[in-house]
């Protein structure tokens, strides 16, 4: 049986380094704060929203709430965004996607500065990824690397497979698999003889958002595999893109659904707060 990664400790354990430099940063005068907006009510983004804000409090750093109606246009937005570009004490903007869809979402994300990026989603915080240059990195595959690091789990020469494309998370998830020295196939919809593929990995990482898609058929025995999916199943329960019960028993480490993969989106957004105010000389988190 596999052992379980455990997101939820991991990232409480991410979150306490945190709250120890947010202190030291205190003693030195420097304060932190996020911006969130939310416009419209959209349930989940309510929730991610609640928990972002508990976990600034949790760090020791302040959260500026913007609850917008889902009639605020695309000009009120991107004023409010210009608004929080300008001041000096907001040191992140989030912008909680999905939005209304009268609002295009990639101006939106132009709008906001790269330094106060917090998301990771700019095109410039991208292009740095890509390079190797400091910036604000994706949150989600930000924490997927550091649950295999803190897991005791070698990345460097194994063969990965990131199935998803996205540019939120399959895309900087292969970037940053290759920065570790891994061998990365991302493989997607189109691709032929796709369990052949994933088959192969030692490390696969599902983020495609089908419920339950990845079966045992899908995973090498012995393989890690990392569920970044957040699925409702038939029966409206919380799950992943994988199989859990289905792949466990054949794997050597997995994350549930959820405890996994959620927990530390939030606490690497966290992190990219506190990295804002030395964005320009920090990298990643190791």
């Amino acid at each position: 049986m596999a052992s379980i990664i455990d997101g939820k400790a991991i990232s409480l354990a991410i979150k306490e380094e945190l709250k120890k430099k947010v202190r030291e940063l205190k003693e030195k005068g420097v304060r932190i704060n996020l911006a969130v907006i939310q416009v419209g009510d959209n349930p989940a983004s309510a929730v991610y929203v609640r928990n972002k804000k508990k976990g600034c409090e949790y760090i020791g750093i302040g959260s500026l709430s913007y609850e917008l109606d889902k009639e605020t246009t695309q000009e009120e937005l991107l004023d409010l965004i210009r608004e929080l570009n300008a001041r000096e004490d907001v040191n992140g903007i989030l912008v909680q996607l999905p939005l209304p869809s009268h609002i295009d979402e990639d101006t939106v994300i132009r709008a906001i500065d790269p330094k106060k990026d917090v998301d990771g989603f700019h095109p410039q915080s991208v292009g740095a990824l890509c390079i190797g240059q400091p910036g604000f990195v994706s949150c989600t595959p930000a924490g997927v690397i550091q649950l295999l690091k803190r897991s005791g789990i070698q990345i460097e020469g194994k063969e990965c497979v990131v199935l998803g494309r996205s540019n939120i998370v399959g895309k900087p998830m292969s970037i940053l698999l290759l920065r570790e020295n891994a061998t990365v196939t991302i493989a997607h919809s189109r691709t032929r003889n796709l369990k052949e593929v994933t088959g192969r990995a030692d490390i696969l990482i599902a983020a495609v958002g089908r419920p339950k898609m990845i079966t045992r058929d899908y995973v090498k025995a012995g393989a890690v595999v990392i569920d970044v999916g957040i699925n409702r199943d038939e029966n409206n329960k919380l799950c992943g893109d994988v199989d859990f019960d289905d792949v466990a028993p054949i794997c050597s480490a997995i994350t549930p659904v959820p405890g996994g993969v959620g927990p530390m989106t939030v606490a690497m957004l966290l992190y990219n707060c506190v990295a804002s105010v030395t964005i320009g000389q920090s990298g990643a988190i190791s």
